[in-house]
């Protein structure tokens, strides 16, 4: 039997508790196809067997309760305890080291787009956690990015239907530059809308500093 066959076998008889607790499980890093699971899970709502909104939700739920989880584990345990019995939730050391790089590199921003990365996702929360993010920025960041991962595969079953097998691999292989892109257009969007505000709060701001080291001049 292969994986979809048995897939749909667990649909059949569980429903949408495989959505749910599956990807509670993934951000555990614990091994469990995600991303296939959506998609076919979206499959399932086109043919009408499962309704869309209640994927949609409960995979959101079970994203945002597992990595909220791992900022927990990653919060209270620290890296010594990743360090050492990481390997036995498929945590080991290299893969630490991937995410942060990937921090360094983006900061908060990886959070967001850490989903679409293969292999990263899975340690953003820990990560966050262990480096003692705080937990409202990290929910933030996190919270939508699993809006927008959840839409996205899901959105692929219900929107192509028999052909999403086909769309789950074209996005898969493009999804990381389609994050980081989509992260990019967001922050112009809001440069945009905000622009003046953004420009009076400058003006507020470095107007002040430039009095004050113009008032220690005189002095």
């Amino acid at each position: 039997m292969d994986f979809l066959k048995y897939l749909e076998s667990l649909f059949e008889q569980h429903g949408y508790f495989v959505l749910f607790i599956g990807l509670v499980l993934e951000f555990i890093a614990l091994p469990f196809p995600g991303e296939t699971t959506m998609a076919y899970a979206g499959y399932l709502s086109y043919k009408g067997v499962l309704h869309w909104e209640l994927l949609i939700l409960l995979a959101f739920l079970g994203t945002t309760i597992g990595i909220s989880i791992t900022y927990w584990i990653g919060r209270r345990a620290g890296l010594p305890f990743i360090q050492k019995y990481g390997k036995w939730f498929f945590l080991p050391p290299k893969k630490l080291e991937v995410t942060r790089y990937w921090f360094e590199k983006y900061g908060y921003t990886l959070i967001f787009i850490g989903y679409f990365i293969p292999g990263v996702r899975h340690f953003t929360g820990y990560f966050s956690g262990i480096i003692a993010l705080p937990f409202r920025k990290f929910a933030m960041f996190a919270y939508s990015g699993a809006l927008f991962w959840t839409l996205l595969f899901i959105g692929i079953g219900k929107i192509f239907g028999p052909q999403w097998n086909r769309m789950f691999h074209l996005a898969a292989t493009y999804s990381a530059a389609a994050g980081i892109g989509l992260v990019g257009v967001i922050l112009a969007v809001v440069l945009i809308r905000y622009r003046k505000a953004i420009r009076e709060f400058a003006a507020r701001r470095f107007g002040k500093s430039k009095d004050k080291s113009k008032a220690s001049k005189l002095e």
